[in-house]
């Protein structure tokens, strides 16, 4: 590969002039001579190098953005529509900010943080992060570190974190359906992280302001291993039998769940309605299309961006816990109950 030095010979210029032209300091440089030098970088087909230069400024100009999750368990993450929206986000306005971003994905902290490290990269976006992580990351990783869904009140101490007014989506979503007039109402989940029990007690509170008692068997589990959803899902169907609405965490689950209660005879909305949460493509073109809590997954992506940036920046952030907006969008798996089960 050419490099300045040689170009600089070329040219008869020195290897500084020729530097600041292909890093942009082409104010120090005459028009005739800028034009000289760019013409010759597009003969020699000159890539820069910017291993080295990146050591000689001390700083990598890379981001790296961690996804907590075990690949066994939850499959290509990438596949999934709200982690491929995020990850788009994120990767645009980090290019736009002139820098480069490094994905990793593992179920391990420790391996998270020893990759950004072996990177050098500045700073840190995490996709994931539970209450055990915040401490342990921030002894070992003193560079700026923002977080997206992370509710619990330990990884703030560490972090700025990007999330959703979770609770009031969850309370708008079962609002929705007791206004429809429905008693019976399940809420379905994975797990119960910070983000799930948010979303849970913004559920409990409009129920019990509809005057409806939530319990424990209320909530339904799911189990997302590969092979063992198709099993998980019939559990789910046959308990669902003595509901006539459901709200589940994520669209991804919904839709899943919907087409598991076609091929079974139920219908949405007329047997049992059917609420998400994300606003994912895939509900808007699913048939019934899906009532769900909308949120901006853009936004949520680039917001954590421009906060790191901010950060490595020198700059202060306005706040710790950045809350994005939702709202209900009504579609047609939402509807009243039907007879018996109301």
């Amino acid at each position: 590969m050419v490099t300045i030095k040689e170009i600089a010979r070329e040219l008869g210029l020195s290897t500084t002039t020729v530097s600041n032209v292909i890093h942009g300091k082409s104010w120090e440089v005459s028009p005739a001579t800028v034009r000289r030098v760019e013409e010759a970088l597009d003969r020699c087909g000159y890539v820069p190098n910017i291993v080295a230069r990146n050591l000689a400024q001390k700083e990598s100009r890379i981001v790296g953005v961690a996804l907590k999750a075990s690949p066994e368990k939850s499959g290509n993450l990438i596949k999934d529509p709200f982690f491929s929206v995020v990850i788009g986000a994120i990767e645009r306005q980090i290019r736009l900010a002139g820098y480069y971003m490094m994905l990793y994905i593992s179920e391990n902290t420790d391996e998270i943080i020893r990759q950004a490290s072996s990177w050098n990269v500045d700073g840190l976006i995490v996709v994931g992060l539970v209450d055990d992580d915040g401490r342990w990351v921030e002894e070992r990783f003193k560079k700026p570190v923002v977080c997206v869904d992370n509710c619990s009140e330990e990884g703030l101490r560490h972090f700025v974190n990007i999330g959703l007014e979770d609770e009031q989506g969850g309370y708008l979503a079962a609002r929705h359906l007791t206004e429809l007039g429905h008693r019976k109402i399940a809420f379905l989940t994975n797990v119960l992280g910070a983000v799930e029990l948010a979303r849970l007690r913004g559920f409990c509170r409009a129920l019990s302001e509809a005057g409806i008692e939530y319990q424990e068997k209320d909530c339904l589990m799911i189990n997302i291993f590969h092979d063992q959803v198709d099993a998980s899902l019939n559990e789910v169907c046959g308990r669902l039998e003595d509901y006539t609405a459901v709200f589940c965490v994520s669209d991804l689950f919904a839709v899943g769940l919907m087409a598991a209660l076609s091929d079974r005879g139920v219908r949405v909305p007329e047997d049992i309605s059917v609420v998400g949460f994300d606003d994912i493509f895939l509900g808007r073109v699913h048939r019934p299309s899906l009532t769900t809590v909308h949120q901006d997954v853009e936004e949520k992506g680039a917001e954590a961006v421009r906060a790191l940036i901010a950060m490595l920046q020198g700059e202060e952030v306005a706040s710790r816990d950045i809350r994005l907006p939702v709202r209900l969008e009504v579609r047609q798996s939402t509807g009243a109950p039907s007879g018996g089960k109301a």
